[in-house]
């Protein structure tokens, strides 16, 4: 597989970063400095494949049910986290989470023993990679309700120095956490609010902060700041959002189009390995590309050129390329694109079913 190149230098993409934001940018100044964002991000590529073959074998050592996905940050994302963070001046050459990969695994004991295997291991092995921060968001949920585990790394190699520096972010989450942040993603894409980013109506927010309390209570961990003890409390203020905002409805409607998964699979005569996912948020359509495992450039290169023709046309798109070893796997870890969120409704549902009082 060939794999791109890094074609700039760091000062180079930080000043490419800076047009990005810049509202007295001229056009062209925007095309040039989309197209050293593209290349930049499309040379996270490698060391992400590296960092998620080796999250992949640690985790099924420690849950044979693991799943491991590997993802390039969309654009838009990272132009809004550019702007978010002027105050703290960051550099776009110094973004942690341009590429990263996950691992979601059945529970809160397993998260904690592959987050020790993984760093502890990465120490004492032949890995030359400097391990950079982790943020424990499971102990210390955020105040939004978001809770997982990332560790950041500095990719470092002998053989391949060219990509020697960038920053992978690897994420770590038991299975009601990853249904918790799927369906807040979801919600926000059909709600067209950044809930993801803390953005959008407050009723929202605190249903999603609500349930998060909800799940952490399952796996006896910490509650998210400002969030009911009561277990009446809790569910009385849950309930009325539900009801209020039509959840369950809404979410069954968007589920509905889980259908494209068995077009996909009866349909493509070679193993997809990228896929290139389009959401058209109005017209609650998804569109899906695959492309095989030796066409890595022409998939990097087809996501650039499918999220510039959505800003030229002021599309409302999400777009977002992945990579997955098979359909099933992608639709079970990245289920916010397949619009597939009966895990985390099943939950909501039964948790619904019987109050406090009855209990």
């Amino acid at each position: 597989m060939d794999w791109t190149q890094i074609k700039y230098s760091k000062s180079k993409v930080d000043k490419a970063g800076w047009i990005l934001i810049n509202n007295n940018s001229t056009t062209q100044q925007m095309e040039q400095a989309t197209s050293v964002l593209d290349n930049w991000r499309s040379a996270h590529s490698f060391p992400l494949h590296i960092f998620k073959k080796r999250l992949k074998w640690v985790s099924e050592k420690i849950d044979p049910n693991s799943l491991v996905v590997q993802r390039l940050k969309r654009t838009p994302a990272i132009i809004n986290k550019l702007i978010r963070d002027q105050t703290k001046h960051m550099n776009l050459s110094q973004m942690q989470d341009i590429g990263g990969c996950r691992a979601v695994v059945s529970n809160i004991k397993q998260v904690k023993k592959l987050c020790e295997e993984y760093y502890e291991e990465g120490k004492h092995c032949d890995l030359k990679h400097e391990f950079k921060n982790k943020k424990d968001y499971i102990t210390t949920p955020k105040p939004d309700g978001y809770r997982s585990i990332h560790l950041v790394y500095r990719y470092k190699s002998d053989k391949t120095k060219k990509y020697n520096g960038l920053l992978i972010e690897v994420q770590i989450r038991s299975k009601l956490q990853h249904y918790w942040a799927t369906a807040i993603e979801t919600v926000g894409h059909f709600t067209k609010q950044a809930l993801k980013s803390n953005e959008g109506e407050e009723e929202w927010l605190t249903f999603f902060k609500l349930i998060s309390t909800v799940f952490a209570k399952k796996e006896n961990l910490p509650l998210v700041p400002d969030t009911p003890i009561d277990e009446t409390d809790l569910y009385n203020k849950i309930k009325e959002l539900t009801d209020r905002l039509q959840i369950i409805e809404k979410i069954k409607s968007w589920a509905t189009l889980i259908k494209l998964i068995g077009e996909i699979e009866k349909k493509e005569s070679h193993k997809p390995y990228f896929y290139l996912l389009e959401l058209d948020i109005d017209k609650k359509e998804l569109s899906v590309k695959t492309f095989e495992k030796r066409d890595e450039e022409k998939a990097t290169t087809a996501y650039s050129a499918a999220e510039k023709n959505a800003t030229d046309k002021k599309m409302n798109k999400d777009i977002v390329l992945v990579e997955a070893d098979t359909t099933k796997e992608l639709r079970k870890a990245y289920p916010n694109y397949f619009l597939d969120t009966k895990e985390f409704l099943s939950i909501l549902e039964a948790y619904l079913k019987y109050s406090p009082k009855t209990k």
